[in-house]
C-alpha cells in the first residue's frame, strides 16, 4: 500500500512539473511570437514557473476587467491613457487603425489581454474618439482613435508602464489616442 501511495505522489509531482513547464513554454512562445518580425525580445531569460503562473493569473484577471472609464494619468512618459483604476492601456502596431478586429490573438492575448467593456466608457481628460469593436469571443474591445486597447500582464500596479516599447510594437497613447513612441 505504501508503494502505491508513493507512486501516486511521484506521478502527481511529475504532472505538476510538466504543467509548470508547459505554462512557462507558453509564455516564452507568446513573447517570441510578439517579436517574430525580427524585433528584439524585451527579455531573453525564461521566467520561473511561479512567475509564469502569476503572469497568467494577472492576464486572466485583467481580461475579466470591464472598463467603465478611460482617463489620463501623468507618468514619466507624460500624460497617458489609463482605465478607471489607473492601469495603463497600450496599442499594438500590428493592428490596423480603424479596423474592426484585433491582430493580437492566441498566446499574444495571454500577455496582452484586451481592454473590454459592455458599453462605451466614460471619459475624463481623454479627447480621442472611443469605440467598441467585436472580439473573437463575442465581447467588445475598447478602441481609442481607432486603436484597440490592451493591458500588459507585467504591469501590476496603477501607473506601471512596463509594456512601453516592448518589441518596438507596443505603445501607450496620449489623450487624443496618438501612440507615444518615445
Amino acid at each position: 500500500m505504501s508503494h502505491q501511495f508513493t507512486s501516486r505522489r511521484t506521478h502527481h509531482r511529475q504532472l505538476l512539473a510538466t504543467l509548470a513547464a508547459a505554462a512557462t513554454l507558453t509564455l516564452v512562445t507568446a513573447c517570441s511570437s510578439t517579436t517574430s518580425a525580427g524585433t528584439p525580445a524585451a527579455s531573453t531569460s525564461s521566467a520561473p514557473s511561479a512567475t509564469a503562473s502569476t503572469s497568467a493569473s494577472a492576464s486572466a484577471s485583467m481580461a475579466a476587467t470591464n472598463v467603465t472609464e478611460l482617463k489620463t494619468m501623468t507618468t514619466s512618459l507624460g500624460d497617458i491613457v489609463v482605465d478607471g483604476n489607473g492601469m495603463v492601456l497600450y496599442m499594438f502596431t500590428k493592428d490596423t487603425q480603424g479596423a474592426q478586429t484585433s491582430a493580437c490573438v492566441g498566446a499574444c492575448a495571454t500577455i496582452w489581454p484586451a481592454a473590454t467593456a459592455d458599453s462605451t466608457p466614460t471619459l475624463t481628460g481623454v479627447t480621442g474618439a472611443v469605440t467598441l469593436i467585436p472580439t473573437a469571443s463575442g465581447g467588445k474591445q475598447v478602441a481609442l482613435n481607432g486603436w484597440p486597447l490592451y493591458y500588459y500582464a507585467k504591469d501590476k500596479a496603477a501607473g506601471d508602464t512596463l509594456g512601453q516599447g516592448v518589441g518596438s510594437i507596443w505603445y501607450v497613447l496620449d489623450a487624443s489616442g496618438t501612440p507615444k513612441k518615445s
